[in-house]
């Protein structure tokens, strides 16, 4: 897909805030190289490096629109554009950050293991992954996805399928020392319904919207914020609250 730096920043802060949780739950001693996996703008990259200011960062991410913004931010830290599906480590990190970049990525039940296993002996995975999918608003895009002259086209898009606490626990209970699983509903709130739209058009529905001409794109996002609006009425002082679920889990090799 291709991803816009300047749409992702227009919610940067609520999309920080996460990082902060997951990185609160891994120790900041002993940390000489890290890993920041899917960076996108560098806002998560601050943040760990702000956990662990002794130790070398490595950010990466598939997107070079992402980077350019990343490496304005935060020139001091190596930043590598590749697909993170592949990435193997040079050398073997004592901590790997994936801040909501792993849901993009198919069979967890082998990627994680994987992640787990190029750590250092006594290294941490530090995972925060949206939780969502049930949400009214992944559930509309699909609705208005199926329902329109474009469904020929993007009716059969899927989101990759995400796990329970429960599964993951089984995953990689046999492998870590120590394992830590917890879920967190945000409630992020935002101008209006139009808002709720910007946010997700920079992640859930780009695999819905780029396949499509311009047109088409108008049409559905003006049918999509319609459903929107309804699902998510304005409170009293007219903004509106955004629930947003999120997985995290932290796992010692």
């Amino acid at each position: 897909m291709s991803w816009s730096a300047r749409q992702y920043s227009l919610f940067e802060r609520q999309r920080t805030r996460p990082v902060h949780d997951v990185l609160a739950a891994v120790p900041r001693e002993g940390i000489e190289l890290a890993v920041d996996l899917g960076c996108g703008l560098g806002n998560s990259t601050a943040v760990l490096q702000a956990h662990v200011p002794k130790a070398r960062v490595i950010a990466i991410d598939s997107s070079a629109d992402m980077l350019r913004a990343a490496r304005e931010r935060l020139p001091q830290v190596t930043f590598q554009l590749m697909d993170i599906q592949h990435w193997q480590a040079e050398h073997a990190p004592q901590l790997i950050l994936a801040n909501a970049s792993l849901q993009w990525l198919p069979d967890h039940a082998r990627l994680y293991p994987r992640l787990l296993a190029q750590l250092a002996p006594g290294g941490w995975l530090a995972i925060q992954t949206p939780d969502n999918l049930q949400e009214p608003a992944h559930r509309l895009a699909r609705e208005v996805a199926a329902d329109g002259p474009w469904a020929a086209q993007i009716c059969e898009v899927r989101h990759t399928e995400r796990h329970s606490a429960q599964a993951y626990y089984d995953i990689l209970s046999t492998q870590a020392s120590e394992l830590d699983i917890w879920r967190t509903t945000y409630f992020h709130v935002l101008e209006n319904a139009a808002a709720v739209v910007e946010w997700f058009k920079s992640t859930a529905l780009l695999p819905f919207l780029q396949p499509l001409e311009a047109e088409q794109q108008a049409a559905f996002l003006e049918r999509y914020q319609a459903a929107i609006a309804e699902a998510y009425p304005a409170q009293a002082d007219g903004r509106v609250l955004l629930p947003f679920p999120r997985l995290f889990l932290v796992a010692r090799r």
